[in-house]
């Protein structure tokens, strides 16, 4: 929050019941507007971690993944490296964890579609709450502490 009010970041702030899935916040961010989101916190074949953020309803390809983003195979990373990494338990993932994460620790990617919109919501760092802010506004602050985030248009499943 330090950051986002010493940076003139426009932000729109939510307090809430705790959500620990997409699932569970359907009755929560019905009321917040803007893109709502979902976050994978991955390792690819080569031992390298990433945080993907995607719109909440996207069922990801996660063969088609690493062609996108530039890795081999991925795998959904333990909970242990989320902590030690992120700083962040599961259920609280959010792109604005890269805050604890030292430069080139993580690769950080944004779908391509959020990045454009003019209101992202995403965890404050905790289930409790939601923050709405321009996708723009998320890849500036990754930028300013230290990390170089990536837009991709994240492969989709077919939903057959």
């Amino acid at each position: 929050m330090a950051d986002l009010n010493a940076l003139s970041v426009p932000f729109a702030a939510h307090e809430h019941v705790a959500v620990f899935t997409v699932a569970e916040s359907d009755a929560v961010t019905a009321v917040i507007p803007g893109a709502h989101t979902k976050n994978l916190f991955l390792k690819d074949a080569a031992g390298a971690f990433w945080l993907v953020t995607v719109p909440a309803e996207a069922r990801v390809d996660l063969k088609a993944l690493p062609g996108a983003i530039g890795c081999k195979r991925v795998s959904f990373g333990k909970a242990e490296d989320m902590q030690r990494l992120l700083g962040i338990a599961p259920g609280s993932v959010t792109p604005l964890a890269a805050i604890n994460a030292p430069p080139g620790s993580i690769g950080v990617v944004l779908d391509a579609g959020l990045a454009a919109e003019g209101r992202v919501n995403v965890h404050p760092l905790r289930n409790t709450g939601t923050l709405g802010l321009s996708g723009a506004a998320i890849l500036d602050l990754l930028r300013h502490w230290g990390h170089d985030p990536r837009t991709a248009p994240i492969p989709m499943q077919d939903p057959r």
